[in-house]
Protein backbone atom coordinates (compact mmCIF):
# COMPACT_ATOMS: atom_id res chain seq x y z
CA UNK A 1 0.00 0.00 0.00
CA UNK A 2 1.95 3.02 -0.86
CA UNK A 3 1.84 5.97 2.08
CA UNK A 4 2.70 9.76 0.99
CA UNK A 5 4.81 11.52 2.89
CA UNK A 6 4.10 12.49 6.52
CA UNK A 7 4.25 16.72 5.96
CA UNK A 8 2.76 17.75 2.53
CA UNK A 9 1.29 21.14 1.50
CA UNK A 10 -2.32 21.19 1.77
CA UNK A 11 -3.09 21.34 -1.47
CA UNK A 12 -0.77 18.21 -2.23
CA UNK A 13 -3.26 16.68 1.15
CA UNK A 14 -6.27 17.39 -1.39
CA UNK A 15 -5.22 15.88 -4.03
CA UNK A 16 -3.86 12.74 -2.59
CA UNK A 17 -7.98 12.53 -0.84
CA UNK A 18 -9.07 13.61 -4.22
CA UNK A 19 -6.99 10.19 -6.11
CA UNK A 20 -8.27 7.90 -3.05
CA UNK A 21 -11.78 8.76 -3.23
CA UNK A 22 -11.98 8.64 -6.86
CA UNK A 23 -10.60 4.65 -6.79
CA UNK A 24 -12.91 4.03 -4.38
CA UNK A 25 -16.02 5.20 -6.22
CA UNK A 26 -14.39 3.97 -9.37
CA UNK A 27 -14.13 0.38 -7.64
CA UNK A 28 -17.86 0.63 -5.95
CA UNK A 29 -19.17 1.44 -9.06
CA UNK A 30 -18.30 -1.51 -11.52
CA UNK A 31 -18.89 -3.60 -8.07
CA UNK A 32 -22.43 -2.43 -8.05
CA UNK A 33 -23.17 -2.87 -12.04
CA UNK A 34 -21.62 -6.18 -11.77
CA UNK A 35 -23.86 -7.37 -8.71
CA UNK A 36 -27.20 -5.61 -10.06
CA UNK A 37 -26.89 -8.75 -12.63
CA UNK A 38 -26.38 -11.22 -10.13
CA UNK A 39 -28.99 -9.30 -7.78
CA UNK A 40 -31.70 -12.61 -8.83
CA UNK A 41 -29.35 -14.99 -7.50
CA UNK A 42 -28.49 -12.52 -4.03
CA UNK A 43 -31.56 -12.06 -3.49
CA UNK A 44 -32.80 -15.82 -3.11
CA UNK A 45 -29.84 -16.21 -0.86
CA UNK A 46 -30.57 -13.98 1.44
CA UNK A 47 -34.45 -15.63 1.45
CA UNK A 48 -33.05 -18.83 1.80
CA UNK A 49 -32.86 -18.97 5.85
CA UNK A 50 -37.11 -17.73 5.34
CA UNK A 51 -38.05 -19.16 2.77
CA UNK A 52 -40.65 -21.60 4.47
CA UNK A 53 -42.33 -18.64 5.34
CA UNK A 54 -43.08 -16.88 1.78
CA UNK A 55 -44.67 -17.97 -1.50
CA UNK A 56 -43.46 -19.97 -3.75
CA UNK A 57 -43.58 -19.01 -6.98
CA UNK A 58 -45.49 -21.81 -9.16
CA UNK A 59 -43.18 -21.51 -12.46
CA UNK A 60 -39.40 -21.72 -10.94
CA UNK A 61 -40.16 -23.39 -7.23
CA UNK A 62 -38.46 -20.50 -5.62
CA UNK A 63 -39.62 -17.91 -2.80
CA UNK A 64 -40.88 -15.07 -4.22
CA UNK A 65 -42.07 -11.42 -2.54
CA UNK A 66 -44.60 -9.01 -4.02
CA UNK A 67 -43.52 -5.95 -5.64
CA UNK A 68 -46.20 -2.98 -5.71
CA UNK A 69 -44.68 -1.11 -8.71
CA UNK A 70 -41.70 -1.74 -11.21
CA UNK A 71 -39.94 0.95 -9.71
CA UNK A 72 -40.00 -0.62 -5.90
CA UNK A 73 -38.24 -3.82 -8.11
CA UNK A 74 -35.72 -1.74 -9.17
CA UNK A 75 -34.95 -0.15 -5.84
CA UNK A 76 -34.73 -3.09 -4.19
CA UNK A 77 -32.57 -4.66 -6.59
CA UNK A 78 -30.14 -1.47 -6.40
CA UNK A 79 -30.03 -1.58 -2.71
CA UNK A 80 -28.81 -5.26 -2.85
CA UNK A 81 -26.26 -4.59 -5.52
CA UNK A 82 -24.90 -1.73 -3.28
CA UNK A 83 -24.72 -3.07 0.07
CA UNK A 84 -23.06 -6.30 -1.70
CA UNK A 85 -20.77 -3.88 -3.73
CA UNK A 86 -19.68 -2.06 -0.45
CA UNK A 87 -19.23 -5.41 0.83
CA UNK A 88 -17.10 -6.67 -1.79
CA UNK A 89 -14.98 -3.64 -1.96
CA UNK A 90 -14.62 -2.90 1.71
CA UNK A 91 -11.28 -3.97 1.15
CA UNK A 92 -10.11 -1.69 -0.77
CA UNK A 93 -12.08 0.87 0.95
CA UNK A 94 -9.98 0.82 4.12
CA UNK A 95 -6.86 0.14 2.37
CA UNK A 96 -7.01 3.38 0.14
CA UNK A 97 -8.63 5.20 4.02
CA UNK A 98 -5.84 4.05 5.56
CA UNK A 99 -3.19 5.06 3.17
CA UNK A 100 -4.23 8.78 3.21
CA UNK A 101 -3.81 8.55 7.12
CA UNK A 102 -0.98 6.36 8.50
CA UNK A 103 1.34 9.15 7.47
CA UNK A 104 0.05 11.02 10.32
CA UNK A 105 0.33 8.10 13.13
CA UNK A 106 3.35 7.53 14.85
CA UNK A 107 5.43 3.88 14.22
CA UNK A 108 4.54 2.61 17.07
CA UNK A 109 0.41 3.39 16.12
CA UNK A 110 0.92 1.99 13.03
CA UNK A 111 1.42 -1.34 13.43
CA UNK A 112 -1.88 -1.74 15.73
CA UNK A 113 -3.71 -1.15 11.98
CA UNK A 114 -3.29 -4.54 9.95
CA UNK A 115 -4.64 -6.33 13.50
CA UNK A 116 -7.38 -4.25 14.17
CA UNK A 117 -8.44 -4.47 10.17
CA UNK A 118 -8.19 -8.12 10.49
CA UNK A 119 -9.78 -8.62 13.38
CA UNK A 120 -12.81 -5.74 13.42
CA UNK A 121 -13.45 -7.43 9.19
CA UNK A 122 -12.94 -11.00 10.85
CA UNK A 123 -15.61 -10.27 13.76
CA UNK A 124 -18.22 -8.66 11.39
CA UNK A 125 -18.33 -11.87 8.87
CA UNK A 126 -18.63 -13.95 12.13
CA UNK A 127 -21.71 -12.00 13.14
CA UNK A 128 -23.35 -11.29 9.45
CA UNK A 129 -22.88 -15.28 9.75
CA UNK A 130 -24.27 -16.23 12.73
CA UNK A 131 -27.35 -13.82 12.37
CA UNK A 132 -27.79 -15.55 8.86
CA UNK A 133 -27.53 -19.20 10.15
CA UNK A 134 -29.24 -18.67 13.68
CA UNK A 135 -31.45 -15.36 13.82
CA UNK A 136 -33.24 -14.59 10.74
CA UNK A 137 -35.65 -18.03 10.92
CA UNK A 138 -36.87 -17.55 14.45
CA UNK A 139 -37.29 -14.11 13.84
CA UNK A 140 -39.37 -14.33 10.88
CA UNK A 141 -40.85 -16.76 12.54
CA UNK A 142 -42.30 -14.75 15.67
CA UNK A 143 -43.22 -11.99 13.59
CA UNK A 144 -45.33 -13.81 11.24
CA UNK A 145 -47.40 -15.79 13.96
CA UNK A 146 -48.19 -12.89 14.75
CA UNK A 147 -51.01 -12.45 11.94
CA UNK A 148 -52.51 -15.31 13.25
CA UNK A 149 -56.17 -15.42 14.09
CA UNK A 150 -56.03 -11.71 12.41
CA UNK A 151 -55.27 -12.52 8.74
CA UNK A 152 -52.22 -13.40 6.39
CA UNK A 153 -48.92 -11.81 5.95
CA UNK A 154 -48.38 -10.34 2.17
CA UNK A 155 -44.49 -10.25 2.43
CA UNK A 156 -43.42 -7.06 0.51
CA UNK A 157 -40.42 -6.93 -1.43
CA UNK A 158 -38.94 -3.83 -0.34
CA UNK A 159 -39.76 -4.46 3.54
CA UNK A 160 -38.28 -8.19 3.60
CA UNK A 161 -35.45 -7.38 1.67
CA UNK A 162 -34.52 -4.13 3.55
CA UNK A 163 -34.90 -5.83 7.10
CA UNK A 164 -32.60 -8.65 6.33
CA UNK A 165 -30.00 -5.97 5.13
CA UNK A 166 -30.61 -4.15 8.80
CA UNK A 167 -30.56 -7.30 10.44
CA UNK A 168 -27.17 -8.62 8.90
CA UNK A 169 -25.80 -4.85 9.35
CA UNK A 170 -26.54 -4.53 13.23
CA UNK A 171 -25.31 -8.44 14.23
CA UNK A 172 -22.01 -7.30 11.89
CA UNK A 173 -21.42 -4.03 14.15
CA UNK A 174 -22.79 -5.75 17.35
CA UNK A 175 -20.37 -8.46 17.36
CA UNK A 176 -17.20 -6.01 17.16
CA UNK A 177 -17.97 -5.60 20.88
CA UNK A 178 -14.54 -7.53 22.07
CA UNK A 179 -12.57 -5.35 20.17
CA UNK A 180 -14.04 -2.20 21.69
CA UNK A 181 -13.00 -3.84 25.22
CA UNK A 182 -9.43 -4.81 24.29
CA UNK A 183 -8.89 -1.53 22.96
CA UNK A 184 -10.71 0.18 26.21
CA UNK A 185 -8.46 -2.03 28.46
CA UNK A 186 -4.99 -1.23 26.87
CA UNK A 187 -5.33 2.41 26.23
CA UNK A 188 -6.66 2.60 29.63
CA UNK A 189 -9.98 4.04 29.16
CA UNK A 190 -12.00 2.04 31.34
CA UNK A 191 -9.36 -0.51 33.26
CA UNK A 192 -9.75 -4.59 33.32
CA UNK A 193 -10.99 -4.54 36.96
CA UNK A 194 -13.74 -1.45 36.57
CA UNK A 195 -15.04 -3.55 33.40
CA UNK A 196 -15.33 -6.66 35.26
CA UNK A 197 -16.86 -5.80 38.65
CA UNK A 198 -19.76 -3.36 36.96
CA UNK A 199 -20.81 -6.41 34.94
CA UNK A 200 -24.34 -5.80 36.03
CA UNK A 201 -24.30 -2.39 34.69
CA UNK A 202 -23.05 -3.59 31.58
CA UNK A 203 -25.80 -6.55 30.68
CA UNK A 204 -28.20 -3.86 31.12
CA UNK A 205 -26.60 -1.31 28.93
CA UNK A 206 -26.27 -4.29 26.68
CA UNK A 207 -30.03 -4.85 26.86
CA UNK A 208 -30.36 -1.69 25.71
CA UNK A 209 -28.52 -1.66 23.00
CA UNK A 210 -29.83 -5.11 21.97
CA UNK A 211 -33.16 -3.33 22.03
CA UNK A 212 -32.37 -0.30 19.95
CA UNK A 213 -30.44 -2.44 17.23
CA UNK A 214 -32.58 -4.91 16.70
CA UNK A 215 -34.82 -3.88 13.07
CA UNK A 216 -38.01 -5.91 14.40
CA UNK A 217 -38.83 -5.25 18.42
CA UNK A 218 -39.13 -9.08 18.63
CA UNK A 219 -37.82 -10.51 22.04
CA UNK A 220 -37.02 -13.25 20.46
CA UNK A 221 -34.24 -11.64 18.55
CA UNK A 222 -33.23 -9.34 21.36
CA UNK A 223 -32.82 -12.08 23.63
CA UNK A 224 -30.99 -13.95 21.34
CA UNK A 225 -28.82 -11.14 19.99
CA UNK A 226 -28.30 -10.45 23.97
CA UNK A 227 -27.05 -13.96 24.67
CA UNK A 228 -24.22 -13.68 22.02
CA UNK A 229 -23.21 -10.09 23.27
CA UNK A 230 -22.97 -11.79 26.87
CA UNK A 231 -20.80 -14.68 24.90
CA UNK A 232 -18.81 -11.95 23.47
CA UNK A 233 -18.07 -9.54 26.37
CA UNK A 234 -17.14 -12.47 28.75
CA UNK A 235 -15.28 -14.09 26.37
CA UNK A 236 -13.35 -10.19 25.32
CA UNK A 237 -12.44 -10.00 29.20
CA UNK A 238 -11.02 -13.74 29.18
CA UNK A 239 -8.83 -13.00 25.79
CA UNK A 240 -7.74 -9.69 27.57
CA UNK A 241 -6.86 -11.01 31.11
CA UNK A 242 -4.92 -13.58 29.45
CA UNK A 243 -3.28 -11.74 26.53
CA UNK A 244 -2.83 -8.13 28.87
CA UNK A 245 -2.19 -9.71 31.97
CA UNK A 246 0.65 -7.43 32.96
CA UNK A 247 -1.21 -4.19 31.50
CA UNK A 248 -4.18 -5.25 34.00
CA UNK A 249 -1.69 -5.67 37.00
CA UNK A 250 -0.52 -2.82 36.80
CA UNK A 251 -3.98 -0.96 36.52
CA UNK A 252 -5.10 -3.12 39.43
CA UNK A 253 -1.87 -1.86 41.33
CA UNK A 254 -2.74 2.26 40.02
CA UNK A 255 -6.34 1.79 41.19
CA UNK A 256 -5.52 0.41 44.52
CA UNK A 257 -3.13 2.89 45.14
CA UNK A 258 -5.84 5.39 44.57
CA UNK A 259 -7.73 3.68 47.25
CA UNK A 260 -4.66 4.00 49.98
CA UNK A 261 -4.90 7.82 49.28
Amino acid sequence: MPIGPARMPLFDHLGELRMRLVRIVACLAVAVIVFYMATPTMGQFLLMPIAEYLPVNPATGLASLQAIDPFEAFAVRFQISVWAGIVATSPVILWQLLAFFLPALKPSERKWFVPTFAAAVSLFMIGTVFCYCIILNPAFQWLTDQAMGLGYVAPRMSSYIDIIIKFELGFGFAFELPLIVFYLVIFDVIPYKKLRGSWRTVYVVLMVICAVVTPDASPVTMLLMFAAMIVLYEGSLLIARVVLGRRIKAQNEALAAEEDE
